[in-house]
């Protein structure tokens, strides 16, 4: 009980508390955890279109002259070739490159507005303002006016169009637009792939954030969809094979190591801090584990806690970050680091479990 007393609670708790709601929370911040049905939510999710308060998230703006040329120099993606409109997914790492914090990363006009995980903002803020020295850079804490709206599944576009009225959904995956709407204010609508396939954010002014969702919930549930919780989608992003910081990685990991190279990394642009050596595992491509997927045996009640080592032949082979039931797949699967003797797919490893074993084999991501 102390614990829900203590974590920060969603602006639209109440509006969650009528749909039905039970609640949970990552890294202190409150989350739905359901609706009271799963199956229905992953289902939205998959085949439909689901909506998801995702404002437990951080955000926050860099605003000033030198903003770009700043941030450019403390992520791993290239920030100064992005116009307004567009946006990336980098990771902010130490000099050591290893993983202080990701976030997307939207060009707007005049400022760019960073997404990250939840309670993890404060800390990337602390981190970029030890660098803010002689800089025409100033951050800027958004979370208080604006909310975080998610849409995923195959009808996002068709739910959000009808819904909003928009002039135009955004193009490619980071892209964005703005606009202003006549009864939700000014709303910023960003095509962000968070489980891996085409998915919708929309940032809305928090005093329109309950009438927005409720929209939009109505909206989905013609489609076939409606509101889902946290639970289906960390399903959903596990079977997308999408590693999520402080889950599969964090200070202890290299960047590489979480296998986001494509996305997530610029070879091209300039200097960085971690960069020199991110570029020298690109060059001469030695890790010594990297995360993969897994196939794990037994019943579903039956899931590895984070950390859970795996083994192979008495060897220490890796461990466990994220493991969830796929009902898709209808097996138990996670996401671990495995060392590459054992990253070999179908390689099966054992991994030990709080009350006994349990059998895995090594497969590649996505999982579907």
């Amino acid at each position: 009980m102390l614990l829900f007393m203590l974590m920060s609670a969603l602006a639209l708790h109440d509006y969650h508390c009528e749909l039905k709601a039970r609640f949970s929370q990552v890294n202190g911040m409150e989350v739905v955890a359901d609706y009271g049905n799963f199956s229905a939510e992953y289902d939205a999710i998959h085949n439909h279109a689901a909506i998801l308060d995702m404002s437990f998230r951080g955000r926050f703006c860099l605003t000033g002259n030198d903003r770009k040329r700043f941030l450019n120099g403390q992520v791993t993606n290239d920030v100064l070739k992005l116009n307004p409109g567009q946006g990336c997914y980098a990771m902010v790492v130490n000099h050591k490159a290893r993983v202080v914090g990701d976030a997307f990363i939207h060009c707007l006009d005049g400022e760019l507005l960073l997404d990250c995980e939840p309670g993890t903002e404060e800390n990337i803020i602390q981190r970029l303002e030890q660098f803010i020295i002689a800089d025409d850079v100033q951050v800027v804490r958004v979370a208080h006016l604006y909310g975080l709206l998610t849409i995923q599944g195959p009808k996002a576009g068709e739910v959000v169009m009808s819904t909003l009225s928009l002039p135009a959904l955004p193009g490619g995956d980071f892209s964005s637009i703005s606009c202003q709407h006549p009864a939700c204010g000014e709303l910023y609508c960003m095509r962000t792939p968070r489980l891996g396939k085409p998915g919708l954010d929309i940032f809305v002014p928090l005093g329109s954030l309950e009438a927005t969702m409720n929209a939009l919930v109505e909206r989905a549930r013609a489609y076939g969809g409606g509101p889902a919780g946290w639970l289906a989608f960390e399903t959903a992003r596990v079977e997308a094979g999408i590693p999520r910081h402080c889950a599969d990685m964090d200070q202890s990991n290299l960047a590489p190591e979480a296998d986001v190279f494509e996305r997530a990394i610029s070879y091209s642009k300039g200097c960085y801090i971690g960069q020199e050596i991110i570029a020298r595992i690109r060059a001469h491509g030695h890790l010594n584990r990297k995360l993969n997927g897994l196939r794990l045996e037994g019943p579903p009640d039956l899931l590895p806690p984070k950390g859970a080592k795996l083994v192979c032949g008495g060897k220490e082979a890796g461990y466990i970050t994220s493991a969830v039931f796929s009902p898709t797949l209808n097996q138990n699967i996670a996401l671990g680091y495995v060392r590459r003797e054992f990253e070999i797919p179908d390689q099966e490893l054992t991994v030990e479990l709080p009350a006994g074993t349990a059998r895995a084999r090594v497969c590649p991501l996505p999982f579907i």
